[in-house]
């Protein structure tokens, strides 16, 4: 494994576990079958409705002696509907009890995106809709402005609950922004990041910065195809230059594109459910890619974002949401 050395010397590791779609009845096991295969950083969050077995399988794991705490890397994300300020230490100790932890490697600001506070008794995950059961279900928004989230968030590292903060779907005005208040200053930066959406500026920022970055759908259509937003004809994984480095290197089209994503420089968190996937997508630290074969495949950049709420919060939740334009 490499690592990603955050500002005050924390080692990041490049490949983690994410665990956006991944089945609640199948998490547990996926989580103690990939620490057995290597995996030390797990990519999880109040949204994706599994965190509870993600803990259960983090104390199985533990248990059982493949790993110590101290070797897992855990991050979380604050959902919309907690960002004001007096909801999020409730919204952080809710996922770390479902973690089953005492602490946080990171903790995310999930979306900018600040919505209607939702109960924890009342609903939990509480989604995307304020009312799901109503005659025609919206997002409502609850204006918060983010340094008073972040400050809430610094509290949390205060208090020993996390020990690293950052951002998640933030573009470089707000990073900036952000920057203008903070007291401590974000630790890593996750965004969509594949070669059809290389963002190279934001990147760059964040090298500058010093704001570790973590690209998620790293392998870009494949984790929307089951959503309805993406075309298989979409996939980077049938392009001719990722093809050649395949049979260049001899390894698979995915290694290509993940080793794409590490090795200029940011973590990647792909998702998987089958097992065998799970050692593929680790192993890509034994080959590099020719300086030509990088270039061309940023080169297939399309500006193409899979995950954005300005399409799909109209199109799934009837609520117009723009936030990268």
């Amino acid at each position: 494994m490499e690592f990603l050395t955050l500002q005050n010397g924390d080692k990041l590791p490049k490949v983690g576990y994410g665990f956006w779609k991944v089945d609640p009845d199948r998490t547990a096991g996926l989580v103690q079958e990939a620490v057995q295969r290597g995996y030390r950083h797990l990519d999880c969050a109040c949204d994706y409705g599994n965190e509870e077995q993600v803990g259960q399988g983090i104390q199985s794991t533990l248990k059982a002696g493949d790993c110590s705490r101290d070797d897992l890397w855990v991050t979380s994300k604050l959902w919309n509907t907690y960002h004001a300020p007096e909801h999020v230490e409730a919204a952080c100790r809710k996922s770390l009890s479902d973690l089953q932890l005492d602490y946080l490697d990171l903790y995310l600001i999930h979306f900018p995106i600040s919505q209607k506070f939702v109960p924890f008794d009342e609903r939990y995950p509480p989604g995307w809709f304020s009312d799901p059961d109503a005659a025609n279900p919206q997002m409502e928004m609850n204006p918060v402005p983010i340094a008073e989230t972040w400050k809430a968030m610094e509290k949390l590292v205060d208090d020993g609950l996390v020990k690293h903060i950052g951002i998640s779907n933030f573009g470089t005005s707000l990073i900036r922004d952000l920057l203008s208040a903070a007291r401590i200053r974000p630790s890593v930066l996750q965004v969509e990041l594949h070669p059809y959406l290389t963002q190279e500026k934001l990147v760059k920022y964040c090298e500058k910065e010093q704001i570790a970055v973590t690209g998620f759908s790293p392998l870009g259509a494949l984790s929307y195809l089951s959503l309805d937003m993406a075309d298989r004809e979409e996939s980077v994984l049938e392009q001719s230059v990722v093809k050649a480095a395949a049979e260049r290197t001899g390894k698979s089209p995915a290694q290509v594109v993940l080793r794409w994503g590490v090795q200029r420089g940011t973590a990647v968190i792909p998702k998987t459910e089958k097992p065998e996937r799970l050692t593929e997508n680790l192993s890509l630290f034994d080959f590099e890619l020719t300086n030509d074969e990088m270039q061309a495949i940023s080169g297939l950049n399309r500006n193409r974002r899979f995950n954005d709420p300005g399409d799909f919060c109209e199109a799934a939740f009837n609520t117009f949401c723009p936030i990268y334009e």
